[in-house]
């Protein structure tokens, strides 16, 4: 069984929970989808689990703006925790977030963060359209931190939503597993209220925690 994860986004409480439920749920290999990085303050130790986990890890664009030195161009939150993350995080997590890649194949999957058009910023959504000029049948990808199966035209897509940062309106953490032809998406609780008081000791604004208890995207509301 290979558990699927995404968009950790520096959230600890909520990957140590996913990771433990992958392992009861009987999980012997895991790939993330990218941004391990990004939004909150425990960078440092998502990048050491997920680099102690994974088989398979792809780089998102958060990951790239982290280590590119470069900014999102369209949003002054996201900026803001990559500022702060460039200060605190350990030479040899930089480093490997920086030669990841945000494509790869594993397991008969076409893996890519965030489409097929544009491998990390491109908030895609399936169609039979979009998958005719693709090789392959099985493909995965994150980036939108929305949870789907999708199948059709012979072809299966998976979304696995967010770890760290879910926004379909559910603050579980959301994952998924592939057991052969199989695929299961899975949500579980873990403590925002942790994430949300270590936000608060960095100095960063509160707004960028709250969401967490709503599952939604940074600023939302329910």
């Amino acid at each position: 069984m290979i558990g699927v994860i995404s968009d950790v986004h520096g959230n600890l409480p909520a990957l140590t929970a996913v990771l433990r439920r992958l392992e009861q749920l009987g999980a012997d290999q895991i790939i993330c989808l990218g941004d391990t990085a990004g939004y909150y303050c425990f960078v440092n130790e998502c990048c050491d689990l997920v680099r102690r986990t994974a088989v398979r890890v792809l780089q998102g664009n958060h990951d790239w703006y982290l280590t590119s030195g470069t900014s999102s161009g369209r949003s002054v939150t996201v900026d803001t925790c990559i500022e702060y993350q460039r200060t605190v995080i350990a030479d040899e997590n930089l480093e490997w977030l920086g030669g990841l890649r945000p494509t790869a194949q594993y397991a008969g999957f076409s893996l890519v963060h965030g489409g097929w058009n544009d491998p990390l910023d491109e908030y895609m959504s399936p169609s039979r359209d979009y998958f005719t000029e693709l090789a392959g049948t099985r493909f995965a990808s994150g980036h939108t931190h929305l949870p789907l199966v999708w199948r059709g035209g012979g072809r299966l897509y998976l979304n696995p939503g967010s770890v760290g940062q879910p926004r379909d309106g559910d603050p579980r953490a959301s994952f998924a597993t592939v057991d052969g032809d199989v695929v299961v998406l899975h949500r579980v609780e873990y403590d925002f209220r942790a994430v949300q008081r270590a936000m608060a000791a960095t100095g960063l604004p509160p707004y960028i925690a709250e969401s967490l208890a709503f599952g939604l995207r940074v600023g939302g509301r329910p």
